[in-house]
């Protein structure tokens, strides 16, 4: 019967374990996301002709809208699953209160995306990277929360179990 428990803990462990996988790649990706906003923050006067601003340009987006994906289409539903496997209704609860503060966001980044993808207009470009420099921080702090409420927490209870 041990080793049946044993195993069975090793086994979430191996499972959960892909989680964090996941979540790492994730943030990871959300580095290369601030280093490529950090590069077209210093950019003072944006030119629609100069092909180096807009391949910056489409290059953070095209990072902005996979990160966001990634995070709503894998880590989201990953944390969720989790919640879920360890029965955590109030880790559930909280993480949905969070989905609903991190939606508006992924919201205002697409529409930032469309908007750039659609136009070589470039002259709103620095007030709407400041926009959506303090989206994004509003969101990774909503997320580094979930990770927290939904992942972390648990973490914590396989390591005991083992």
């Amino acid at each position: 019967m041990e080793d049946l428990i044993l195993e069975n803990c090793q086994s979430l462990q191996q499972h959960w374990g892909g989680v964090s996988e996941v979540i790492d790649r994730w943030l990871e990706e959300r580095r290369e996301l601030l280093v490529k906003y950090c590069e077209l923050s210093e950019i003072k006067n944006f030119d629609g002709a100069n092909d180096d601003h807009g391949s910056m340009l489409q290059n953070f987006c095209e990072l902005m809208v996979d990160y966001v994906s990634v995070g709503h289409f894998e880590v989201f539903e990953q944390l969720a699953a989790e919640g879920k496997a360890f029965s955590d209704k109030e880790g559930l609860e909280r993480g949905a209160v969070l989905m609903e503060k991190i939606q508006p966001s992924t919201e205002l980044i697409l529409d930032f995306n469309d908007k750039y993808l659609a136009t070589d207009d470039l002259d709103a470009l620095t007030t709407d990277l400041s926009e959506i420099g303090e989206t994004l921080a509003q969101r990774f702090e909503s997320e580094d929360k979930m990770i927290e409420v939904l992942h972390n927490s648990h973490v914590s209870q396989l390591l005991e179990e083992s």
